[in-house]
């Protein structure tokens, strides 16, 4: 077998070990910065709802499902959300009668 019993068979595996924790550590910081979407999110729009989406984003780290809860009120208006539905409700009310 080559490279076995030789120096060269040491260098490889030292070669694989770095390998292998840089893969695992640059998941890790993938993983970490996809989960900080929502806080960045916030920040960037000035969100009144700031500490509400990091205890979210924080709590998601156990229970994903809340990480998710943390998107959609980081990324959706509810303000413009609201004043939408409550147009199309006085629209279709308008229509109806």
């Amino acid at each position: 077998m080559p490279f076995v019993g030789t120096g060269f068979d040491t260098g490889l595996h030292i070669v694989a070990v770095v390998v292998l924790i840089a893969t695992v550590a640059a998941a890790g910081i993938a993983f970490w910065k996809f989960h900080e979407v929502p806080i960045h999110q916030a920040h960037k729009n000035s969100h009144q709802q700031l500490t509400l989406i990091t205890t979210l984003t924080w709590v998601g780290f156990i229970w994903h499902w809340v990480w998710v809860i943390a998107v959609i009120i980081a990324f959706v208006d509810a303000e413009q959300a609201i004043a939408k539905v409550r147009d199309i409700w006085k629209s279709e009310g308008d229509s109806a009668c």
